[in-house]
């Protein structure tokens, strides 16, 4: 597509790609919403795929309350998620943290299953976006659509998944910088938070990290220390997957430009930069 027939698109649709707190959300947000649809991966994964094991993760821990164990054995209460497009938390605290059970940790097993549930969810997501594109125009009456994709799309391994996204979107990959890369390993070791690995990836840096740190045991790890540890090898194993991905299927334009971006004109601007720079 060139910036020309992107500009003159009547229904733009975007995927907006990148690590999380690159600047994805904030971009989408840029959008006027009263004609673009946003369409959030995260939190269709929290809503529709992964309700129910949400709930039920939380249900296991109010059960060891003896109080509320009553309360809900009887009906007298009820317990929900309350999953938004800013708050995510059932999401990522449903995902947990391998380690010591006694700080909160999870064992190997139930850990990847949960993983598994989790790549199983988001694959599902992206592959609902030509769906949801048609009931944003049919239903609803949105004339654009912008998809903001979780940042764990590119670690999904399933090609078929990103075919669908570019037949059916603009795939735009937010390239971080080297101040912001240090900022995002920064604030991640501050405040580590769960997160999809793939198997393999996570086999090999586990039994590193447990050699490097001389533990017997999975149950002996803080939950914390192993995830300050692998982000930043994460953060850069991801980076080329990202490229390949836009490479191949969509473009490229950098988190500085992004940030410079106030509202739907300078988008536009910025998705029609990054198509210029492609065709050349």
């Amino acid at each position: 597509m060139s910036p020309k027939d992107f500009d003159e698109w009547e229904t733009k649709r975007i995927t907006l790609l990148g690590m999380s707190g690159v600047g994805k959300t904030t971009l989408a947000d840029s959008l006027p919403k009263k004609t673009w649809f946003h369409y959030s991966g995260d939190y269709r994964i929290g809503t529709r795929y992964l309700d129910e094991p949400i709930l039920d993760n939380i249900k296991r821990q109010a059960m060891e309350v003896p109080f509320l164990r009553d309360l809900l054995r009887s009906d007298s209460i009820y317990i929900r998620s309350n999953i938004t497009v800013d708050n995510l938390t059932p999401v990522s605290t449903f995902l947990g943290k391998i380690g010591d059970p006694t700080r909160g940790g999870l064992t190997l097993a139930e850990f990847k299953r949960r993983q598994a549930l989790h790549r199983k969810a988001e694959i599902a997501a992206m592959r609902d976006v030509p769906a949801f594109i048609e009931k944003a125009d049919s239903i609803y009456g949105y004339k654009h659509f912008i998809n903001d994709a979780g940042g764990s799309v590119s670690e999904l391994e399933d090609p078929d998944t990103i075919r669908i996204l570019a037949e059916h979107t603009i795939i735009l990959y937010i390239r971080t910088t080297p101040e912001l890369e240090h900022l995002l390993i920064e604030r991640a070791q501050r405040d580590p938070k769960p997160l999809y690995y793939r198997e393999e990836f996570l086999d090999q840096h586990l039994a590193e990290f447990m050699a490097d740190k001389n533990y017997s045991a999975i149950e002996k790890i803080p939950p914390d220390e192993f995830v300050s540890w692998v982000f930043p090898r994460l953060f850069r194993s991801r980076l080329p997957n990202y490229q390949a991905i836009a490479d191949e299927y969509g473009y490229t334009v950098d988190a500085n430009a992004v940030a410079n971006v106030r509202g739907e004109s300078d988008f536009i601007r910025l998705v029609m930069d990054a198509l210029a720079s492609r065709a050349r």
